[in-house]
């Protein structure tokens, strides 16, 4: 573990090599069928073919190559027997009709094939002319016209009889099928970060030296479903982007590969997670095409990975290293994997739980200032005194350390301050404050002593009916005092109406005086 350490860094903590210790399933599932073995052959047979038999002799070629080898050897080894013994029963026959098995030591006859006179030495004629060996003991004559057409017949059959066969043996001698032996597949498939991005990996690789011209990967997705009209498709094909768009899918197969499918809202894995995987049922086809380099013809090589074969949060082992000059491939680690941490969540979840608020990127609220604040900036502007640092609480400290009838007042401060806002009488002040002033209890007295105060100071302003019928009314003249000491610096009534404060209707007068 420290060595790995050492060479993957501290990012790459290896929790567990060991497949058995890896995430441990809830229970071990029954083997099931797969679509394509791990050999990539492909586990499907027809049957029930009827009358669509007589097709397969239409092609009788490709049937011979399609054959095992067990059957294209019985075959070739049946097809040349039947044909000798075919050919020499037929030099038999010819030599049986002319009489020459009865002559046959006579040395004044002249047979159609000299020493021949029984079916052995028939037979070892067409051997030796089929074979073109030529031991020179027999041979045709030229008073058997018969024997010639016969031998042209032989020798046409027996081109056409050794190009077919031993040309179908070569076919499929020759057959990259055994080239593909060659081409590796990890053994399991992995599910993990990669660039920020879940992926669905696996590796590919090929042992030999010479490479694969144009190799191109491809994945299929084999998973029953049902659409949305209620039809169900037994092992429909879902095609898998393992980067089609932008040529990734091209492979430089000189050393291992890790191919990799971005999991995004088009894969048909958005919604898969560590959980549901465990109930999942699907098998991932995996085909690679390439020219064979020495041969040049076309190779594919195949297999599938199940879903007990999808490893979640694990990543390959690199098995690349720089040596003197080279660079070595250590293909003893190909199937090796670690783990890595990864989120259990499927993509579809992390982009639901991004797409919520939080808290921390929230904008924040305007600052709420108490009513002393508003006051003291409003005395600023104005120029008439500083303000303090209990004006920089919040709200709420400043209302906790009052009383709700004080920040009321203060209000209603806040509210005369503003020449803007003007009132005909107290029915237009707020419901609120009409019942402050008008319920007894204590600072009964100081609620009244304010509220008089702001309808003296704003007269202006604040104006009931009845001040308006005693302004529309003539002034009334104040009685002169009578007191020898008066003050001197009280104001003497005019001729014109007296004080200023006389001009004020009576209600005024009155809320003066009490003040």
């Amino acid at each position: 573990m420290a060595a790995l350490r050492r060479k993957f860094g501290e990012d790459y903590q290896v929790v567990n090599t060991n497949r058995g210790a890896a995430f441990s399933a809830p229970a071990i599932r029954k083997k099931r069928q797969r679509f394509v073995e791990k050999n990539g052959r492909c586990n499907v047979q027809h049957g029930n073919l009827g009358g669509e038999t007589s097709r397969y002799l239409s092609d009788l070629f490709t049937t011979l190559v399609d054959l095992k080898w067990r059957w294209n050897l019985l075959i070739f080894i049946l097809t040349y027997t039947v044909a000798w013994l075919v050919m020499a029963s037929m030099w038999w026959v010819i030599a049986y009709i002319r009489g020459d098995i009865q002559h046959g030591h006579d040395p004044s006859y002249t047979p159609c094939v000299a020493n021949v006179y029984n079916f052995p030495s028939a037979f070892l004629f067409f051997i030796e002319t089929e074979a073109t060996i030529g031991y020179g003991y027999r041979y045709i004559t030229e008073k058997c016209p018969e024997g010639i057409i016969l031998f042209l017949f032989q020798s046409l059959l027996g081109s056409i009889v050794d190009a077919f066969l031993i040309g179908c043996m070569f076919i499929k001698m020759s057959q990259p099928k055994k080239r593909a032996e060659t081409l590796m597949f990890s053994q399991d498939a992995v599910v993990s970060q990669r660039d920020g991005k879940l992926c669905l990996m696996f590796r590919v690789g090929n042992l030999r030296n010479s490479h694969m011209v144009s190799a191109q990967i491809r994945c299929k997705l084999i998973k029953s479903r049902q659409t949305p009209e209620g039809e169900f498709l037994p092992l429909d094909q879902c095609e898998l982007d393992v980067g089609f768009g932008t040529g990734a899918d091209q492979l430089f197969l000189v050393s291992p590969l890790t191919i990799c499918h971005e999991i995004n809202p088009k894969s048909p894995f958005f919604e898969l997670s560590q959980r549901s995987l465990m109930n999942e049922q699907f098998e991932i086809v995996v085909i690679l095409e390439g020219i064979v380099e020495t041969t040049g013809m076309t190779c594919q090589a195949r297999t599938s990975y199940t879903e007990d074969e999808v490893l979640w949060g694990h990543r390959f082992l690199p098995v690349m290293s720089l040596e003197e000059g080279f660079f070595r491939v250590d293909y003893s680690q190909f199937h090796s994997t670690f783990e890595v941490p990864t989120p259990p969540y499927s993509v579809k979840e992390n982009e639901e739980k991004s797409s919520l608020p939080s808290p921390m990127t929230t904008p924040h609220r305007d600052r709420v200032f108490s009513v002393n604040c508003l006051e003291l900036g409003e005395e600023r502007a104005a120029g008439q005194g500083s303000g303090s640092a209990s004006c920089r609480l919040p709200s709420k400290l400043q209302r906790m350390s009052s009383s709700g009838k004080e920040d009321l007042q203060r209000k209603v401060l806040r509210l005369s301050s503003q020449p803007s806002e003007k009132a005909c009488s107290t029915g237009d002040l707020p419901l609120k404050l009409q019942r402050m002033g008008s319920s007894p209890g204590q600072g009964d007295g100081e609620s009244r002593f304010h509220l008089k105060a702001l309808k003296v100071g704003l007269e202006p302003m604040t104006m009931s009916t009845g001040d308006l019928h005693q302004r529309s009314l003539p002034p009334t003249p104040a009685p002169i005092p009578t007191h020898p000491q008066a003050p001197l610096h009280s104001p003497m009534p005019s001729a014109s109406g007296g004080r200023p404060e006389d001009n004020l209707p009576a209600k005024l007068r009155r809320m003066n005086a009490d003040r």
